[in-house]
């Protein structure tokens, strides 16, 4: 039976045309995970400043990202960047602080809802 696998050569070492490839593969993941302790970092930021369960955090961040048209990964580096003393620039500026009011709006109401 043959597989679409590239066999390892005699000494178990695998063919030279996997390597670029595993690399490849690797650098991705790596890049994946530093982009989402990144976001991680922004969600933080957010917590600390506005109090925020982490999963608002993130929908905090969507929004801007959203209501901006500015990729989420430019807003995420924006936001640790102001925690570190930077500027927020335009049009990123007043958003983190709006869509906090937007969601601290609909959960009061959800609270009167549920009371």
């Amino acid at each position: 039976m043959t597989t679409s696998r590239v066999p390892p050569s005699l000494d178990g070492t695998p063919d030279d045309a996997t390597h670029p490839r595993l690399e490849q593969k690797n650098a991705q993941l790596r890049h994946a995970i530093d982009a989402h302790a990144r976001v991680d970092q922004a969600i933080g930021v957010l917590i600390a400043i506005h109090r925020l369960a982490q999963a608002a955090g993130l929908e905090v961040l969507r929004e801007v990202s959203q209501h901006t048209n500015t990729k989420l990964q430019t807003v995420v580096e924006t936001v640790i960047a102001w925690a570190l003393g930077q500027p927020l620039p335009e049009p990123v500026g007043r958003q983190p602080d709006a869509a906090v009011q937007r969601r601290s709006h609909q959960q009061d109401a959800r609270d009167a809802e549920a009371g």
